[in-house]
């Protein structure tokens, strides 16, 4: 995995970007991560920028309007809302964790305290629980520092590597 430039963020905003390469790197079987505030915007991901991807692959433009990264936020997104819905329908709560399994690999989609969401898509192979255990860890130690401001910052951030590569 390419870490993210953490250049010039605050030491909150550098302290989540580690946790999440830490989750990637540390945990067998997580393919990528993607943490999606609650209007949908990605605000962290575990891809390298979208351009990074494309000319490894030795194309000249990435798939998609940003990569594989904007896809998970996009289904972490969805699958929030529809499991938010559901709950409020059936009466039973807040919604604390979801999972997909599929023949290739599961989704594991976790509420942080803000209403933001960390998805993972992990391989096929991986441990469910040892999965969903580190999640676990990275929502209790990421849940108190995301703050609107720091969300703000990571949303800049993002968008500032997107404009810079394009």
């Amino acid at each position: 995995m390419t870490a993210p430039s953490t250049f010039g963020l605050s030491s909150e905003a550098r302290n989540l970007h580690w946790l999440l390469t830490n989750l990637v790197e540390e945990v067998p079987g997580i393919e990528s991560v993607a943490v999606v505030s609650s209007d949908g915007l990605l605000l962290l991901s575990s891809d390298p920028g979208p351009m990074a991807k494309a000319r490894e692959a030795g194309a000249v433009r990435p798939a998609g309007p940003r990569g594989s990264s904007a896809d998970l936020a996009t289904v972490v997104s969805g699958i929030g809302s529809l499991t938010v819905g559901t709950a409020k329908l059936m009466e039973f709560g807040a919604v604390k964790h979801t999972m997909v399994a599929m023949d290739e690999g599961s989704l594991f989609v976790m509420s942080i305290s803000d209403g933001s969401l960390l998805g993972v898509y992990g391989s096929a192979d991986c441990d469910m629980s040892v999965v969903a255990y580190h999640m676990a860890l990275f929502v209790g130690r990421a849940g108190h520092v995301l703050t609107p401001e720091l969300r703000s910052e990571l949303r800049k951030s993002l968008e500032s590597e997107s404009a810079g590569s394009a």
